[in-house]
């Protein structure tokens, strides 16, 4: 590994950075100090999945709905003025069966999944409007790549501790973070426990959960700032298509039909899927074969306009399987799927701060639709299915 992080170092010039997971699921640490807050009301567990609601875009929504209103840097939808500076959190989640359902992941502008030790995966959330949800999470711990995609959005990192392999960036002055126990051994920089709660309808370590109340604690306590940071903030993330011309890929000869993406090559234990529903426009997620619903809003199911897929460099980093990824990158392979057609694409992400951007074949870079995104990371050498047709990095 070190030889590895040399010659890394040599040709990438400190650009390029290894970050990553491994095998085994981890427990995460439990906190130094009692955590309980408040009784937390027992939430009704439920099966039943809510019907996707047909979503009719207007033809012309180029102007906002009502006085005051900004287009959305993540989704290009239009939010209310206030929300404009406002971070977004960035949350840390377990994608075990045991986790599920999550709570408000629905409200996630952006979603990742990432593999991690084990062969299981976890997703960070990106949530710009946040101020009013009680119940967040589940929230695990840290894998250190992550941060460097919750840079991008200059945005706010919430987990519950970590192993010491994520020392370095979490402790970095210009990351904004708090967790919820010691990590690595036993450091406490941005611990403040008062930000989560424990859940009695789960079992630890997959009951931790964060609310606005406690989030908005914690930002107090360790002095974060609440709007976007002049230094740090990059609005360029996504190119939009316009309401009155979305992106069909049509214009793509070599564009494939892709009703169905199936992800369990690449995740294997929660065999991470997505539909196409022709009625909406929109790709519902499912995981272990069953819909991913939200139990926090009518077990809604989580639903994209947009879903990307990263090839991303990728090594074991220790006997225990942890994983280190190469975040910073110029020229890999990816995949980029809307309204039911999907194309290649590649992708290059050049400082920490700066944007994932991603390109057609052509150079030009590609023009995402209005809507919220998933992206999935795959370990280079993987494969994934999009109605059937097996898709790897060239």
């Amino acid at each position: 590994m070190k030889r590895l992080q040399a010659l890394l170092l040599l040709s990438l010039a400190s650009t390029f950075l290894l970050f990553g997971c491994g095998k085994k699921e981890e427990v995460d640490e439990q906190p130094a100090v009692s955590q309980v807050i408040e009784k937390q009301p027992e939430l009704e567990e439920t099966n039943e999945t809510a019907e996707p609601a047909a979503e009719e875009a207007p033809a012309d929504d180029e102007a906002p709905p009502k006085e005051g209103m900004v287009r959305s840097t993540l989704t290009n939808e239009w939010i209310e003025g206030d929300l404009k500076d406002a971070r977004p959190i960035s949350i840390m989640v377990p994608n075990d069966s045991s986790a599920l359902p999550h709570y408000n992941l629905s409200k996630a502008d952006i979603l990742y999944e990432c593999p991690v030790e084990g062969n299981i995966t976890r997703s960070m959330a990106v949530i710009k409007d946040w101020e009013n949800l009680d119940r967040i999470g589940n929230v695990r711990s840290c894998r250190d790549y992550f941060v460097y995609w919750a840079f991008e959005w200059d945005s706010i990192y919430l987990h519950f501790g970590g192993p010491y392999y994520i020392n370095e960036i979490i402790e970095r002055k210009d990351t904004d973070h708090i967790t919820g126990c010691a990590y690595g051994d036993k450091r406490t920089d941005g611990l403040y426990e008062g930000t989560f709660y424990r859940s009695t309808d789960k079992k630890a370590p997959q009951n931790a959960y964060a609310s606005a109340e406690g989030i908005n604690k914690g930002i107090n306590k360790l002095g974060i700032s609440k709007t976007y940071r002049d230094e740090y903030y990059n609005a360029d993330h996504f190119k939009f298509a316009s309401s009155k011309e979305p992106n069909t890929l049509e214009k793509y000869s070599d564009a494939i039909t892709a009703k169905e993406i199936d992800m369990a090559s690449a995740y294997p234990i929660t065999k991470t899927s997505f539909t196409y529903n022709e009625n909406d426009g929109l790709y519902y997620r499912y995981m272990y074969g069953n819909p991913d619903v939200d139990a926090a809003n009518d077990s809604q199911q989580l639903a994209f306009k947009n879903v990307l897929v990263q090839f991303t460099y990728h090594e074991v980093r220790d006997a225990k399987g942890y994983l280190i990824f190469q975040v910073h990158d110029t020229t890999r392979d990816g995949y980029f799927f809307t309204n039911g057609k999907g194309i290649h694409v590649t992708w290059k992400k050049s400082g920490d701060y700066e944007p994932t951007k991603f390109y057609d074949d052509d150079g030009n870079e590609i023009e995402v639709n209005t809507g919220k995104t998933m992206i999935c990371i795959v370990e280079d050498g993987d494969s994934f299915k999009a109605d059937g047709a097996t898709l790897k990095a060239k």
